[in-house]
């Protein structure tokens, strides 16, 4: 199976720590699309946002997304891709989309300064606020959640693992 593993959550799940490890032991490319948008944009996610606006940002993060033609590749996306439907029909026509989950708690205890992070967030919105707008559209588009509390790396790959492995034996028996 040539299709993509996609990861999407909140910030600080592990999307891209996850997502490097899995293409070492898959042997395939990795994609994280916000090093993208900066390394194209030359400038950090921070930057865009401050400077062109939420939408803007999501508008250029859409863009970047649609054009994507990989395959065989892990792609670590930006917590806030669930907010464009166009950029999500992409990603779920090209690969597994698996949501990295954790508990509002464990999440807040990862992200201690998530100001300089280039979250997409209103102004004044609290993290726990932009945890229940986005819980919904996470579990909307995932193929598969998996629950990352408690779990080291390995355990969590081990997961994506068979999720892949079942999804290709499927794919197989059509």
């Amino acid at each position: 199976m040539d299709k993509n593993i996609i990861l999407i959550g909140m910030p600080g799940v592990g999307k891209s720590t996850i997502g490097v490890i899995l293409a070492k032991v898959m042997s395939w490319n990795f994609l994280d699309t916000d090093v993208l948008i900066q390394t194209r944009e030359g400038k950090s996610l921070q930057e865009i946002i401050r400077k062109e606006g939420l939408k803007a940002f999501c508008d250029i993060e859409e863009g970047y997304i649609i054009s994507l033609a990989c395959k065989r590749t892990i792609i670590a996306t930006g917590g806030s891709v669930v907010y464009r439907k166009k950029a999500m029909d992409s990603l779920c026509s090209s690969g597994i989309l698996i949501h990295l989950a954790l508990p509002f708690d464990l999440l807040e205890k990862r992200l201690t300064d998530f100001s300089n992070r280039g979250v997409v967030m209103q102004p004044g919105q609290s993290l726990g606020e932009l945890f229940r707008e986005r819980m919904p559209l996470y579990r909307q588009y995932a193929d598969i959640t998996i629950d990352c509390s408690g779990k080291n790396h390995e355990a969590v790959l081990s997961e994506i693992l068979a999720v892949y492995r079942d999804a290709s034996q499927k794919e197989k028996d059509k």
